[in-house]
């Protein structure tokens, strides 16, 4: 039987990943007030950036789309994250070999 991942396995992977480049990223808590916003929002290497991530097979949201298509428009990357593997790659077509720290301290 395959494993079933879950959202929260992703999200995990997708935090370590981005201690491991000294990213700063947040990841704010959604309470129905303000704009939306993906689920973790961040800066590396002077890119503001946004990640949404998913269990394999999903994919965001009309509002969520639309979210990801303004942060695009001004300027920012955002990354649709839905597996393991995915979050393991985050950043590696944008930065240096030598950028990866494994093993850098969690923030």
């Amino acid at each position: 039987m395959k494993e079933r991942i879950l959202e929260k396995a992703v999200k995990k992977a997708v935090k370590k990943r981005l201690d491991e480049l000294g990213a700063f990223h947040h990841w704010p808590v959604q309470g129905g007030y303000g704009s939306p916003i993906l689920d973790c929002i961040g800066c590396l290497d002077g890119f503001y950036f946004a990640v949404e991530t998913k269990r394999p097979g999903e994919v965001p949201t009309a509002l969520q789309d639309i979210t990801a298509a303004q942060i695009r428009a001004a300027g920012g990357l955002v990354f649709v994250v839905d597996s393991l593997e995915k979050a393991r790659d985050l950043f590696s077509d944008r930065l240096p070999r030598h950028r990866a720290r494994p093993g850098a301290p969690q923030r």
